[in-house]
């Protein structure tokens, strides 16, 4: 079953439970995945599915800061709740010690040692990992990791 009817099939249940707060996050979802489909006119795979739930999130994890600064607690449960479901849609994350075995083989791959290549190397070996990573960690923090290795 791909990603997309597991959302679909996740939505029916929802409208069953009459869950709706987990329903509009759902939908949510759903009406992101097709406005990418209609604007590119596409069909999604898996990956492409996963990297519009990686967007959702990345807007949850900024509102929620946002809302956290203004004191709104209600809208940070809001947002929280919907950070979670996002979430079981996405694969299992890597380990820290599958991380870092991958962050070796892409500085490898991409020939750059320490101190060698610049922000040239950095880019050739975000690239790698970011191929090897979607969904599975958090882009931000893998660059801060392979900028520390890279560094002097």
């Amino acid at each position: 079953m791909s990603l997309k009817d597991r959302i679909n099939e996740d939505m029916k249940a929802a409208m069953k439970a009459r869950q709706s707060e987990r329903l509009s996050a759902i939908r949510l979802l759903m009406a992101a995945i097709k406005q990418r489909e209609i604007d590119e006119r596409i069909v999604l795979d898996d990956a492409a599915v996963i990297s519009v739930v990686e967007r959702l999130i990345k807007q949850r994890r900024d509102s929620i800061e946002q809302f956290q600064a203004a004191a709104r607690t209600d809208l940070v449960d809001k947002e929280s709740a919907e950070l979670e479901l996002l979430k079981q849609y996405l694969p299992q994350p890597v380990s820290e010690p599958e991380l870092a075995a991958a962050i070796e083989a892409a500085i490898a791959e991409a020939g750059a040692a320490s101190g060698k290549g610049g922000p040239q190397a950095m880019g050739k070996v975000m690239a790698i990992l970011k191929a090897r990573l979607a969904g599975r960690a958090e882009m931000g923090r893998v660059s801060a990791l392979v900028k520390s290795k890279l560094s002097p």
